[in-house]
């Protein structure tokens, strides 16, 4: 468990003692809080990483666990805030720097502006994320049996996940004031085509039949593969980035405790790929793309109506805390079926 755990542990006790060093017992509890916060948002996308990560072959698996991880933590929870930032403001990358950590209010507001164009692109990913799962017409397992049954026969129709996506967005843009409908349209576009155009590679390269003539198939399906999981981080963090600063405007412990949550995130993968817990609890992917689709729903809403991390987060946990129940019961009825069916006495004798 440590093997797994350790990284994290070790990286939770410096950076914890960093924002106490920074910002006292204030910025230790505010670093820590952060660090819950994330791993909260994000439990559900660790399940997700752990069912695209274990198709992937060891060396892709090892990237994504090193070079993924500094993307996730430096990249995504650093740097891109403040690229954000940049091309918002106009201002140069080591201006923002400078203003984010001397005037972190002034930082704070800029990142902010961006939420609606953010809250679009990340929504509308992830909202192709839950649908691709939801409407799989070639899903065998369904968590709320009929009605499931029935989404994934609709499945069968082209590209329907697609449609639903855009038909959305266009009927959100009533909903929005007049200035920002075209900020929300581009950047829910732009959400829309990346996701299609990282699946469409993804399938590409994993079809052995075209795969290995387009220079290397394995190679590109797992590059497919890393820059999807990234993507789909990236559309995690967006969400606890700007959260982020209704807690605190200082953007050090931000950093530290977003840190926090996407180190254990990274490690809550690894324990799901290595101890088997996706095929333990059969639910539990089921329960995880509920609670994307859930976030995809709120930052959506979050447009035009504020809605508390707080109640992202639950509902994220919810899911998968009921999904793991859902698969206890499963597991617990075909444990009694099957010692029925050894116990039951034969119907004949054979002679």
């Amino acid at each position: 468990m440590f093997g797994i755990f350790g990284g994290s542990i070790i990286i939770t006790v410096i950076a914890l003692t960093a924002a106490f060093m920074w910002g006292g017992v204030t910025g230790l509890a505010v670093a820590a809080i952060l660090g819950v916060m994330e791993v909260s948002l994000s439990f559900d996308n660790a399940v997700v990483n752990a069912t695209v990560l274990q198709r992937m072959d060891a060396k892709w698996q090892r990237r994504f666990l090193t070079w993924g991880m500094v993307i996730a933590v430096f990249g995504m929870r650093i740097v891109f805030p403040l690229v954000i930032v940049s091309v918002i403001s106009g201002l140069g990358i080591l201006s923002v720097g400078q203003m984010a950590l001397n005037n972190p209010v002034e930082y704070s507001r800029h990142l902010t502006s961006s939420h609606i164009a953010i809250s679009a692109f990340g929504g509308m990913f992830l909202l192709l994320v839950f649908l691709s799962f939801l409407l799989d017409a070639e899903k065998e397992v369904h968590w709320l049996g009929f009605i499931e049954e029935k989404m994934s026969t609709s499945g069968r129709l082209a590209s329907i996940e697609i449609i639903l996506a855009m038909g959305l967005l266009l009927g959100i843009q009533s909903y929005l004031p007049t200035a920002v409908r075209l900020e929300a349209l581009v950047a829910g576009l732009a959400g829309i085509i990346l996701y299609v155009l990282i699946s469409s590679l993804s399938d590409l390269f994993d079809d052995p039949s075209t795969g290995d003539a387009v220079a290397g198939g394995v190679k590109q399906a797992g590059l497919m593969s890393f820059l999807y999981l990234e993507v789909l981080d990236a559309s995690f963090s967006f969400d606890g980035v700007i959260g982020a600063f209704a807690i605190t405007k200082d953007v050090v412990i931000i950093a530290l405790g977003l840190a926090i949550g996407a180190m254990f995130v990274r490690s809550l993968t690894i324990y799901l790929v290595r101890r088997g817990t996706l095929q333990e609890f059969i639910y539990l992917e089921h329960g995880a793309h509920y609670g994307i689709g859930a976030l995809a729903a709120f930052m959506l809403v979050s447009m035009s109506v504020h809605v508390p991390e707080v109640i992202t987060g639950l509902c994220g946990v919810a899911f998968i805390g009921l999904s793991v129940w859902s698969s206890i019961r499963h597991n617990r009825r075909e444990a009694a079926a099957e010692s029925a069916a050894e116990s039951k006495p034969p119907s004949h004798i054979e002679r």
